[in-house]
């Protein structure tokens, strides 16, 4: 196995990370007879209770509305199936793409982005709250699967990857800071988070991109939302439903919007691709450092794709996003979660026993209370919500 390891890191361009070269854990680990580090991290991933629990929480649908829509497990497991296919292309490293983007989604809160607006707004004075961060904190800090750590321990290029989610962490405000967790994490063992992260953890949020927005329409399309007519001027949908459409005159529309989707998510991969390898040829890196260090991305869509993708996220917004239906799901979320972070800043001796001993010693510590409520609540699924929600409300419960 470890003879098919070095194989399989030769054949890697240049510029790609090397499991053999990885800088490593924060707290140092015999190395695995069978897999490499890299795949060690995706498999701690797909492992740990915070991906089991994605099943059951909002992409943009609650889990509930219905079988087919995406949740933020299905959507995760289409991200790092771009990310791959993208990863290969280029000469990436395949493992490390996959283990970053399976781990992009964890901090995802119940009800999708209506549980972290709440969560954001009842954390406003106390550090605020971001999925991204939260992310952060399961894999180094809220896991406690293992013996001598909790979080994950990944390597150090899986834990940059998810640091840099949105690029390198440099602000111009001054209001604007590192988030507590990661600059905390960051003093022990240095991101260089002011650096692009590799071109493997860089694929991600664009293979990010391109999944919720092609899927998204379908998503959107089978909830009723809007029809073929609606999107026949789109970019990218529009001809492509034009030209299907007029060879297969006969076929349903079901199947003729799952071809849409597949070739407008071929489109998407090949103009970043063919970018990319543009960026890479006047770029010029020669190792993965050189990608850290450049002055710009290296991965990325070219100017006239992300024009498209703009127009195509404003139809999204109008159209899905701001849907009546959605709007009434996401209030009623909202009320769920500010209901419960209410109750449990003035009754935390109301949270479950183990998450309560966690606040032994700082039960008047408003701060570190609230972080402790936020995970909590950040952690559930949607259905457990709503019946945490019933159990804290409801006096039928008590009968």
């Amino acid at each position: 196995m470890t003879e098919y390891m070095q194989d399989t890191s030769s054949m890697l361009a240049p510029y790609a990370a090397k499991a053999a070269q990885t800088r490593g854990r924060l707290i140092p680990e015999s190395p695995s007879e069978t897999r490499t580090e890299f795949q060690r991290d995706r498999d701690r991933i797909i492992h740990s209770g915070g991906f089991r629990k994605l099943r059951n929480k909002t992409q943009v649908f609650i889990e509930n509305e219905g079988d087919y829509y995406r949740t933020r497990l299905t959507h995760s497991l289409e991200v790092a199936q771009i990310s791959r296919s993208i990863a290969r292309t280029l000469g990436l490293n395949e493992d490390l793409t996959d283990a970053i983007a399976l781990a992009h989604d964890l901090g995802h809160t119940c009800f999708g982005h209506a549980g972290e607006e709440a969560l954001s707004e009842m954390m406003e004075a106390f550090g605020g709250f971001s999925h991204n961060e939260q992310t952060f904190r399961i894999l180094t800090q809220l896991e406690r699967r293992y013996l001598n750590f909790d979080g994950l321990n990944l390597t150090w290029e899986t834990l940059e990857g998810v640091a840099k989610h949105n690029g390198p962490l440099v602000f111009e405000k001054a209001e604007e800071q590192i988030p507590e967790s990661l600059a905390a994490f960051n003093v022990r063992y240095d991101l260089e988070l002011n650096h692009y992260p590799s071109a493997e953890a860089q694929i991600v949020p664009l293979a990010d991109e391109i999944a919720y927005n092609t899927h998204d329409i379908d998503d959107g399309y089978r909830a009723g939302f809007f029809s073929f007519e609606d999107i026949k001027d789109l970019p990218l949908f529009g001809p492509i439903l034009e030209d299907i459409s007029r060879h297969n005159a006969d076929a349903d529309e079901d199947r003729i919007m799952h071809a849409v989707v597949r070739q407008v998510i071929g489109t998407m991969v090949t103009d970043l691709v063919d970018t990319t390898r543009a960026n890479l040829a006047r770029l010029k890196p020669e190792t993965v450092a050189d990608v850290r260090k450049a002055k710009e991305a290296t991965v990325a869509f070219s100017f006239a794709m992300q024009q498209q993708l703009q127009v195509l996220s404003t139809f999204l917004t109008k159209r899905m996003y701001c849907h009546c239906e959605v709007n009434r799901t996401h209030a009623k979320s909202e009320r769920i979660v500010k209901d419960m972070f209410s109750f449990l800043m003035e009754k935390p001796n109301c949270l479950p026993n183990e998450w309560f001993a966690r606040l032994k010693g700082h039960i008047r510590d408003d701060a570190f209370k609230s972080r402790v409520i936020a995970d909590y609540i950040a952690g559930m699924t949607d259905r457990f919500a709503v019946k945490e929600h019933r159990r804290m409300f409801s006096t039928e419960t008590m009968i």
